[in-house]
């Protein structure tokens, strides 16, 4: 780790030490409280009550019954939500029924303020006492905001709400150190195939080799954000590559298990060969253009995240069509594609000034009755256990699919930032028809990716 890194991390932990002491929430932003909003229940009471201090919660149980710990008793608790522009509509709805479920308790007023979950943790961690108590985060955002002290833990019954109620693999994705830090809110940030039923049979879309001939011979395009990390470390993954989280003398280098050498270059090699074949047919592209391709009827199908599947449906109607990632032939055998799969979490900053209530607010959103509002007119698959076995999700090709997904990929959670611009490059490499890629070569690619990433 370079100087100016390693003091950056110093800086940012000794401004979250300070700031963790001033409070957060107010503002002048959309509020709500004080009227029903929404068609959403859920669960309250019950929760740890005190003060915070170092990222954690003292003191007892909620007073007197009192799911707020009595911070009510005083007058107005003022609180604000970060969630991404998609949601606004939904997530003011859904905190306005928890604003008339708390009126025997306080009056509480939440102000929703439009912050995507990509970005948020950067800003919780330049300026705590601006950001949300409860706040939206992709999960690999949780190792600095643990290190930083920004997060309060999930402890005593809500910690036992979180693992009883949701995936295991989400609770995986909100634990470090083994201990709880955030609220489960999704199991679908990731992405799979997504095509058009006129051009692709449901058939030919469980095969790399089948979905690119179904464009071939429909003349038209399969896109594939190629040159972002994001996505191109399927390659890697399906050649038998595993993340194996953080470590180094500050815990921010890219740690790999080992890997099958002769498996991940002729799993390269494969995955090459059918692009610099199909090259007439594949457009390497940013994620967006999957839909904007559907529009135009120029692409057939392409690899697309959780968060357009309903841009996709309002685009292709009844010929949208949704599966997991296809096989790939190496050698002698049809290889499942590995991708990166996310969770999306709720997380409560550890300056608020209203602790309980900022904690029963988590709780709510993540819980059953909000994740199936957001998966019915959102489209988001849900973490939470009981939403994923329902008929909502059983009826839905897309979400049945993302879901499914999460059986062949490899969770997001302790990578390091300097793993996406090293194996963006990669992926631009495997599939630049004009680059030649011998065996030899693919083995010095892997390699000097894999140093990139841990070097950079």
């Amino acid at each position: 780790m370079s100087k100016t890194k390693r003091f950056c991390a110093i800086a940012i932990a000794a401004m979250m030490a300070v700031t963790s002491l001033a409070g957060c929430g107010g503002g002048t932003g959309t509020t709500t409280g004080g009227t029903t909003g929404g068609t959403t229940g859920g669960t309250t009471g019950g929760t740890t009550g005190g003060d915070t201090t170092g990222g954690d919660t003292t003191g007892g149980d909620a007073t007197d019954g009192d799911p707020l710990g009595g911070e009510g008793a005083s007058g107005t608790i003022n609180l604000k939500v970060w969630g991404p522009d998609a949601v606004q509509e939904v997530l003011r709805s859904q905190c306005a029924t928890f604003s008339e479920n708390m009126k025997a308790y306080g009056d509480v007023q939440i102000e929703v303020v439009p912050q995507g979950e990509a970005d948020s943790a950067t800003q919780v961690l330049t300026d705590a006492n601006a950001a949300a108590d409860v706040f939206g985060f992709a999960c690999d955002n949780l190792d600095k905001l643990v290190t930083a002290g920004a997060l309060l833990e999930v402890t005593g019954a809500e910690k036992d709400f979180v693992t009883s109620s949701n995936s295991e693999a989400s609770v995986a994705a909100a634990t470090k150190n083994d201990k709880i830090w955030a609220y489960p809110e999704t199991g679908d940030n990731s992405y799979i195939l997504v095509y058009n039923k006129k051009y692709v049979s449901a058939d030919q879309a469980k095969t790399l080799e089948g979905t690119l001939e179904a464009c071939k011979a429909a003349n038209k395009k399969f896109v594939m954000d190629a040159g972002n990390g994001y996505y191109t470390c399927l390659f890697m993954f399906t050649g038998g590559l595993q993340i194996d989280g953080l470590g180094g003398e500050d815990g921010d280098v890219q740690q790999f298990t080992d890997y099958d050498e002769a498996k991940m270059v002729n799993t390269m090699l494969a995955f090459r060969k059918l692009f610099v074949d199909y090259k007439d047919f594949f457009l390497n592209g940013e994620v967006t253009k999957v839909v904007d391709g559907f529009k135009s009827d120029t692409v057939a199908a392409g690899i697309d995240g959780s968060w357009n599947f309903a841009s996709a449906k309002d685009t292709l109607g009844e010929n949208a069509g949704f599966a997991v990632l296809p096989t790939i032939h190496v050698g002698d055998e049809d290889l499942p594609i590995i991708n990166m799969f996310g969770y999306k979490l709720l997380g409560v900053n550890s300056s608020t000034m209203y602790p309980n209530t900022a904690i029963e607010l988590a709780k709510f959103l993540s819980g059953e009755d909000c994740q199936k509002e957001r998966a019915e007119k959102l489209n988001w698959g849900p973490s939470n256990k009981a939403v994923a076995e329902s008929d909502i999700i059983k009826n839905d090709e897309a979400l049945t699919a993302i879901l499914a997904q999460q059986k062949n990929s490899v969770a997001q959670v302790g990578i390091a930032p300097s793993f996406w611009g090293p194996m963006g490059t990669f992926g631009s490499k495997i599939v630049d028809p004009d680059n030649d890629l011998s065996e030899d070569q693919a083995k010095e690619l892997i390699k000097q990716t894999i140093a990139n990433i841990k070097d950079e």
